[in-house]
């Protein structure tokens, strides 16, 4: 009975072996993985069989399947070295009957807990490779005849795994390949650039199993990287200077840095996890390249989900998607910049019309005189200032100004300017506290940070007199119509808003007819030809002299054309040219005298 027992025994065996075989040759994949822990336990008598399989990025096995008995370990993943596991990983040589408390630490804890006091590990090799780990776990020492049914099963996994294996990493480069295309095309869908961010992020976590992440894009004129988007820390900006932490030393240096213990690394900055709550253990951070080499961008993924760090896989995943990613930041950026030059565009059109509006349409008929101006600015809107005011039926006060710089900045001074003098000259009776309270005023405002040239001529139109304050600017020239002569205003002071308590000096002059009277902003003497040689004021002076006896608009016109000749329509700075000229009949023939206001003396 016994001898029948034992044929019966030998016959379920080799049934089974045969169904190994049979079931070997007849599937494929990842369900032939699957089944090897489970055939341990249902066709070899384990109690628990598990297979783990090696990472040479990370240097450490990891769990993939499991059968029999439940239980579970502390890590799913063992280093090469550490406990029964990891010895067997080292040594690529089979292990049975082992007391699992004989290792101690996680093996020992993993016996008491589950009530396993033995393990038996075999090796799946290619070559010199280890492959994988097959392990059974029992509650007491396994008998020999199991041990060489085992030794018989594991190989013929030994057998299938690597093809298994060769075949899993053929359709994950196949894989890989049909998601690098699908990511490019994703990437080229949009051209927002929080959604692109979001994007970029979202196919990195799934591809590489990263817990959390971060998209950081560099700004080079402010060194330092910038995030809209990271996923688990609720899309709080974050801004990095370069060289500072992980991401900023990846932007620095272009490297790579991928690691299973951020805290080890001294650069590591780990206010972040204690801000967001959060525990940082493996991290890859990653420079995103443009094609010309240029690092545009920073991934960086926290904790690897299946496994404990990221592997060589990934970063070669990362590194072949970058280019896509870079591009497809640079077309987002371009058209982010081609929106936002659209709304300044807008603005400036609308802020150039509000300051056309700030300047006189047309200058006021004045018995006696001819007046004209023309203002060209550099800019949408521009520094330069010019205006007219009446100050009662026989007072006219001319001003020309030029705030320093160029731009808004300059032209919010310029509307400044223009607000305070007319607010001045309503309650003002002398042209010297004119000046010195627009001097107090815009310094007060300012702070030295902006200043400008002014000069403001009085004109008595009752008795042809002129009083004048020339504050640091160009000297307006005054021709007289019989001689053919000029001379230059300088009298008055320095510039307004650059320093406080300054006095200011009155000039006089007295007028005819045929007098003509210039005022110009620097953009006019400044216009340099070729050889950078300026218009200047022998050239001005000239200029209207020759065309003296046309009205003052065709005077205008005329210097005009000479000045943007001589600088071959090259304009640097904003312009503004004033002519008064003095007739020769003072006949008119309508007047523009507003509301009496009080006259300066």
């Amino acid at each position: 009975m016994a001898t029948e027992k034992a044929k019966l025994e030998r016959q379920d065996v080799l049934d089974a072996l045969a169904g190994v075989v049979t079931f070997f040759s007849t599937h494929h994949g990842e369900e032939i993985l699957e089944r090897i822990p489970e055939l341990l336990v249902s066709e070899f008598q384990a109690e628990r069989a598990e297979l783990w399989l090696w990472d040479d990025a990370s240097n450490s096995l990891y769990l993939i399947h499991s059968a029999g008995k439940p239980a579970q370990h502390r890590r799913e993943y063992a280093a090469a070295g550490e406990g029964a596991l990891g010895k067997i990983a080292e040594a690529h040589k089979i292990i049975e009957n082992l007391a699992l408390a004989s290792f101690g630490g996680d093996d020992h804890e993993f016996a008491r807990k589950h009530r396993f006091s033995h393990i038996c590990c075999y090796p799946l090799t290619s070559g010199d490779n280890l492959l994988g780990v097959l392990a059974a776990y029992s509650e007491g020492s396994v008998a020999e005849p199991v041990l060489a049914l085992w030794r018989a099963y594991s190989e013929m996994c030994n057998i299938k795994v690597p093809d298994v294996l060769d075949a899993q990493q053929r359709q994950k480069q196949i894989t890989q390949l049909s998601l690098l295309f699908e990511a490019t095309r994703l990437l080229n869908s949009t051209l927002d650039l929080a959604e692109l961010l979001e994007l970029i992020l979202k196919i990195a976590r799934q591809e590489v199993k990263a817990d959390r992440g971060s998209v950081f894009l560099v700004d080079g004129k402010q060194k330092e990287l910038w995030s809209i988007v990271a996923f688990g820390l609720d899309h709080q900006e974050i801004r990095i200077p370069w060289g500072k932490g992980i991401a900023g030393r990846v932007a620095e240096n272009g490297e790579t840095i991928n690691v299973d213990d951020a805290y080890e690394l001294p650069y590591f900055e780990s206010g972040f996890d204690q801000r967001f709550n959060y525990r940082t253990r493996s991290l890859l951070g990653m420079p995103i390249r443009h094609h010309t080499g240029e690092v545009v961008g920073v991934i960086q993924l926290l904790n690897k989900t299946t496994g404990p760090r990221f592997t060589e896989e990934d970063e070669d995943f990362l590194s072949k998607l970058s280019g896509h990613m870079a591009m497809a930041l640079e077309n987002a950026r371009l058209h982010r910049e081609s929106l936002e030059k659209q709304r300044m565009e807008k603005e400036l059109a609308l802020a150039r019309g509000i300051q056309r509006s700030l300047l006189p349409d047309e200058p006021p008929v004045i018995p006696g005189f001819e007046l004209a101006v023309a203002n060209e600015p550099c800019f949408e809107c521009g520094g330069d200032y010019y205006d007219f005011l009446h100050l009662g039926p026989q007072s006219l006060l001319l001003v020309v100004a030029d705030v320093e710089g160029k731009g808004v900045s300059s032209a919010l001074v310029m509307s400044n300017l223009q607000a305070t003098l007319r607010a001045l000259v309503m309650h003002l009776h002398s042209l010297e506290v004119l000046a010195l309270s627009l001097n107090e005023m815009i310094y007060n405002d300012t702070k030295s940070e902006k200043y400008l040239s002014c000069f403001l001529g009085l004109v008595d139109t009752r008795r042809n007199g002129l009083h004048y304050i020339n504050a640091g600017h160009v000297p307006p020239i005054l021709v007289d119509g019989d001689t053919g002569t000029y001379s230059l205003l300088e009298d008055g002071g320095t510039v307004i808003g650059l320093f406080p308590k300054t006095d200011y000096t009155r000039g006089t002059a007295q007028l005819k007819a045929g007098d003509i009277l210039v005022c110009c902003t620097d953009g006019i003497l400044e216009a340099a030809d070729e050889k950078d040689e300026e218009f200047g004021s022998e050239k001005l002076a000239a200029s209207v002299l020759k065309h003296r006896e046309k009205s003052a608009q065709g005077i205008i016109e005329s210097v005009l054309t000479e000045v943007n000749e001589w600088c071959h329509g090259i304009q640097a700075d904003d312009k503004v040219l004033m002519v008064m000229k003095v007739n020769s009949d003072g006949t008119v023939t309508r007047s523009d005298s507003s509301l009496p206001k009080p006259e300066l003396n």
